[in-house]
């Protein structure tokens, strides 16, 4: 595992997920930059990937008063304290991947990987297997996962499985997450 790979998170979840961790993203974003963590990886789908973008973000920037921060009373889940070195990577499976969003998604996309400190683009174009590509490279680079995973199949399923049989750290923020069985990852 590379020194990079260390420090390196990669964020997986369901497009469903519509804000219920917004809290949880961030004190976790705070905690893992706590233990040394430094880069994280967002795979740039609608859903939990964006909010995650978002909150590491927020965290990078709350002292510049970015978008990204909570315009809110201060919260106690909140880091308050400068990250410097903290850094956003957009991995996009395919160009033009936001063309297929809804235009409020889209938006937030295209302020996301503005605001990204870096961003990998997997394909020139659409194929049938791009996400798959651009879930292993999230699993291959990073050394923790973090999910909202809530036990059903699809690709966040599928990348859960993956980061178990490579011997990612795993943390699930879905509130189910207690009553989930394990993923299994004898099938890779």
């Amino acid at each position: 595992m590379t020194e990079d790979r260390l420090t390196t998170v990669a964020f997986t979840g369901h497009r469903t997920y519509d804000g219920q961790a917004a809290a949880a993203l961030r004190a976790t974003v705070g905690e893992l930059y706590a233990r040394g963590f430094r880069t994280f990886l967002c795979g740039m789908a609608m859903g939990f990937d964006l909010a995650a973008a978002e909150a590491v973000l927020a965290c990078r920037d709350f002292e510049t008063g970015s978008a990204f921060s909570p315009a809110t009373a201060p919260d106690p889940h909140f880091p308050h304290t400068p990250m410097p070195g903290l850094r956003l990577v957009a991995v996009i499976p395919f160009r033009g991947q936001e063309s297929r969003f809804p235009a409020v998604d889209r938006e937030r996309f295209r302020r996301v990987l503005a605001a990204a400190d870096h961003s990998v683009t997997l394909s020139p174009s659409y194929h049938a297997g791009c996400y798959a590509v651009r879930n292993n490279y999230l699993v291959e680079h990073a050394a923790l996962l973090v999910a909202w995973y809530d036990g059903s199949p699809g690709g966040t399923h599928y990348t859960v499985r993956r980061a178990l049989v490579r011997g990612l750290e795993f943390i699930n923020l879905h509130p189910h997450s207690a009553a989930l069985r394990q993923a299994e990852p004898t099938l890779f």
